[in-house]
């Protein structure tokens, strides 16, 4: 089984009207996710996802409740003061932020091949978690 640590941008952007190109992108990529391919996100990616729907997106949160309730078919990893400490130490050994260390080590943590974000450089492995940015891939079509 193969397992994908999907960052909070993905996710938004499957509701964002103002990149209709974006919000279909993202949504087929999700589609992919099934059987032997395993969405994983943080507690992180949760709470980011609700205040940017709610906030930046103008969503009611109510509905966005109920979006977070269909993120349970993915793997939820919690963010632990140890995760915490793997972040830190993370972001100062390459240079990048600590939220975006934070995905790294939730990914690492939950043992994901791969992370979904347009935050990272497209490429990078960093703690054996390879960066993937799906919006610069070829189109994406659901079987």
């Amino acid at each position: 089984m193969s397992k994908i640590f999907i960052d909070t941008n993905i996710l938004v952007y499957c509701m964002d009207q103002a990149d209709r190109t974006k919000k279909n992108r993202c949504r087929n990529l999700l589609q992919t996710i099934t059987g032997d391919v395993k969405g994983v996100i943080s507690t992180q990616v949760l709470q980011e996802f609700y205040v940017a729907a709610t906030k930046k997106l103008g969503a009611p949160e109510l509905v966005v409740k109920d979006i977070l309730h269909s993120f349970r078919r993915f793997e939820v990893t919690m963010v632990t003061p140890d995760i915490i400490n793997e972040a830190i130490d993370c972001s100062i050994i390459h240079r990048i932020s600590f939220w975006d260390s934070l995905i790294i080590a939730a990914a690492q943590s939950a043992r994901c091949e791969k992370i979904w974000t347009e935050d990272l450089s497209d490429g990078q492995i960093i703690r054996g978690v390879r960066i993937e940015n799906p919006l610069n891939l070829p189109e994406i079509v659901p079987s």
